[in-house]
């Protein structure tokens, strides 16, 4: 896939509609890496005008921010802020509800200012306006799916009902768990837990969390998420059904379901 950087539109003397901010999980983490493919395949499909920063994004320091190392996270902000800045960034696209709750929230106090939409609501908006149309009996159609609310994106940010509008358009059933919306259960990886030894206790969150999803009897858990997509797929394993039940991105359910989707994945 060829996909086009800051650098290379700049040099033509072009600038894109949105920046899409990959982050480290979709850059660097192999399962995320397909949520990033999908996501691009829907830009492409069609025919949104965008860049990536490429070399240029650094991690946004939200990792390190919530794990107390508050200078490395202003080292890191500051370094992004000043080729956002430079490149005269208006609007952001993310797939982690972690970059897009830093960059969103914590960056305009370190003056980084931009808007910073998550591909939850994104996708939404491209479904509401015709741009993404789902083929007629698609290969999910009639699947039960639950959706695991991301922390970030919910209790955070207050974005419920955008991932759900987007599952519902696939003509799926979906089901939801005891525990959601803003009652969700984390699933484990917040507050950078996702990089250090979980404390002494009787249960994992992620195997608590992902047997709620279990419970529900769906064919597919969703997630908007790289960090809660590896648990719950940690958690799914621990129970040993991996075989039956998958833990998907919405961004790879939109791209499998739309129209002209299938061959570019």
């Amino acid at each position: 896939m060829h996909v086009p950087t800051m650098a290379e539109l700049m040099a033509k003397g072009e600038s894109p509609e949105v920046l899409f901010w990959v982050g480290c999980a979709g850059s660097f983490d192999q399962r995320a890496q397909k949520i990033t493919k999908a996501f691009i395949t829907i830009l492409e499909t069609i025919g949104t005008n965008y860049a990536i920063l490429g070399k240029e994004e650094l991690c946004t320091g939200d990792p390190a921010r919530r794990a107390g190392n508050e200078f490395m996270f202003q080292m890191m902000a500051y370094q992004n802020i000043q080729i956002l800045n430079g490149y005269g960034i208006k609007k952001i696209v993310t797939a982690c509800p972690h970059c897009f709750n830093t960059l969103k929230n914590e960056y305009p106090q370190l003056g980084g200012t931009y808007e910073v939409i998550h591909h939850a609501t994104f996708l939404q908006q491209l479904i509401d306006e015709g741009k993404i149309k789902m083929t007629e009996g698609g290969s999910l159609r009639g699947k039960k799916i639950t959706y695991h609310d991301s922390c970030y994106l919910g209790r955070a940010n207050n974005i419920y009902e955008a991932p759900r509008k987007v599952l519902e358009a696939l003509d799926v059933s979906l089901v939801e768990m005891k525990r959601c919306r803003s009652n969700g259960l984390c699933c484990g990886a917040g507050g950078a837990q996702m990089f250090k030894e979980e404390e002494k206790g009787t249960t994992r969150i992620n195997i608590e969390r992902a047997n709620e999803a279990l419970e529900t009897g769906a064919h597919i858990i969703a997630s908007a998420c790289p960090f809660c997509n590896t648990m719950m797929t940690d958690g799914v394993k621990n129970s040993n059904k991996e075989e039956d039940v998958q833990v998907l991105d919405i961004a790879e359910l939109v791209a499998t379901s739309m129209e002209k989707g299938e061959d570019s994945l």
